[in-house]
């Protein structure tokens, strides 16, 4: 393969790297004042997520003490491992690696990219939420988050109830947006959700001060606890900034069947649109079931928070070699 012959210089500037460096130290200082520990897991394991909208790369692993080859997958996140160690009494722990989803390069993503990922015992989601405001203004040096609900922002931007209206009503609302899609609009009210929040939503939130969208619809729980007093939504966040999505939060689920049935569910709905299904990580569901400490998690794209503290316009200017370079 022939390339371009200043191919094999790094994207980001050394300056970007310093403040790079910068950040991370910043980071772990955050954590070390709280008494946090700092972890490290595998990125390879035997089983994967099975949410229909992450895509792990997978690698043939042709050495293994069963003697047969096996298929291991990289981590989108390190959320399984540290919640196993979480399990075996770790307490509050943080972890700051490389996570592989398999999606297109673009602005906003490299196939691999830098996580940070924290869990607090004892936290709910508003306490983390909370939390993570601290470190956004110890890092970005912000003003304090917004908080809003995700049927507030709703009602607010699109005049739309998302979790009492029918999927007629978001197709209209669709079409007055202005989405236009080839194959047609989706008749699944999730979908519509999503792309209504995503095109439409997410571009207005955060411009002055991070945004904290909370109360995500239930069906979109993923590892998060139903909500206890509106079993519609679920104890889940996500944090906007000048139009960058940086982190989704979870108020943990602990219950290990019914994180295997939502494991079951999302396989079945990967069958139904035509993709294979995975193997669930049984070493993370023998975990919860050994009992999960009450406490909330969050993960945070360092790459896009480095790119919002130096206002960089791609991710390629704040990491060495991205994946056309790697």
């Amino acid at each position: 393969m022939q390339t371009p012959s200043d191919a094999w210089q790094p994207t980001a500037a050394f300056d970007n790297l310093r403040q790079r460096a910068a950040l991370l130290r910043t980071i772990r200082e955050f954590f070390y004042q709280r008494d946090v520990l700092e972890v490290d897991t595998p990125l390879l394991s035997h089983g994967t997520v099975t949410d229909v909208h992450l895509a792990a790369f997978s690698s043939a692993f042709s050495h293994s003490e069963t003697g047969k080859p096996e298929t291991l997958y990289l981590q989108t996140s390190p959320e399984y491992a540290m919640k196993r160690l979480l399990c075996a009494g770790s307490d509050s722990i943080y972890q700051i690696c490389k996570a592989f989803r398999h999606e297109g390069a673009g602005r906003f993503h490299n196939p691999e990219f830098t996580m940070l990922e924290w869990y607090r015992t004892g936290f709910d989601h508003h306490a983390l939420m909370a939390e993570m405001d601290e470190l956004l203004q110890a890092t970005l040096n912000t003003d304090p988050a917004e908080k809003v609900s995700y049927q507030d922002v709703f009602i607010r931007q699109l005049s739309v109830d998302p979790l009492t209206a029918p999927v007629e009503v978001l197709q209209k609302k669709a079409v007055e947006c202005g989405l236009d899609m080839n194959a047609g609009l989706p008749d699944d009210a999730d979908t519509l959700l999503q792309l209504l929040f995503s095109l439409y939503i997410e571009p207005l939130i955060g411009a002055d001060s991070p945004c904290f969208v909370y109360g995500f619809p239930a069906s979109q729980a993923a590892l998060a606890k139903v909500n206890a007093d509106d079993p519609r939504t679920a104890d889940r966040f996500e944090v906007y900034f000048k139009g960058v999505e940086l982190a989704n939060g979870f108020y943990e689920l602990a219950n290990a069947s019914e994180q295997r049935q939502r494991f079951l569910a999302d396989n079945a709905k990967r069958e139904e649109i035509g993709l294979p299904p995975l193997p669930v990580d049984e070493y993370f569901l023998s975990a919860l079931a050994s009992g999960l400490p009450d406490c909330a998690g969050v993960a945070l794209g360092i790459d896009r928070l480095l790119m919002l503290k130096l206002g960089a316009s791609h991710i390629q200017d704040v990491i060495t070699f991205p994946v056309s370079r790697a």
